[in-house]
């Protein structure tokens, strides 16, 4: 499995998805749009980031793709990662959405996934939704009708994870 990141604002967010990408086995993370890198553009670590991730960007191979300014690298990274037998997997909610544990229960074992989760506020764009071939929820039972970014990918990763 490998996952995408696409205009995650928050540094801790960034770090808390790479500390649990290790635990769960992730291969790679491709930090997509203005996500912003575990390095400053002077090649210091970002000490904000490494606190959560407590090293786990020094174990995952990752790579950044793209700007703020075009979605078209991450898109394109999207459907390369699909034309070479990867399983395309957002986590959003969105009317075409279902449940990662119904998800989980038909996937097939050695099945390559990529799991893409989006930016704290807008989500995931429907350019981005439209490619993917499964759209993944996690169900609301509560007042609040949205998780934390790193907490959904938490969830979704070890929940459809076999």
């Amino acid at each position: 499995m490998v996952a995408i990141l696409y205009n995650i604002r928050s540094l801790h967010n960034v770090g808390s998805i790479f500390r649990t990408a290790d635990a769960a086995g992730v291969k790679k993370i491709y930090l997509c749009g203005l996500t912003p890198t575990p390095y400053d553009e002077f090649g210091k670590k970002r000490s904000q980031l490494a606190k959560v991730s407590l090293g786990a960007e020094d174990y995952i191979p990752w790579e950044k793709i793209g700007s703020a300014r075009s979605p078209i690298a991450t898109l394109r990274l999207i459907d390369n990662l699909k034309k070479t037998g990867y399983k395309i997997l957002a986590i959003e909610q969105s009317k075409n959405s279902v449940p990662y544990y119904k998800f989980a229960s038909t996937r097939r074992n050695n099945q390559k996934m990529v799991l893409i989760v989006g930016n704290e506020v807008k989500g995931l764009s429907k350019t981005i939704l439209n490619r993917a071939d499964k759209i993944l929820e996690i169900p609301m039972h509560g007042k609040k009708e949205s998780l934390n970014v790193a907490v959904a990918f938490g969830i979704v990763v070890f929940g459809i994870k076999k």
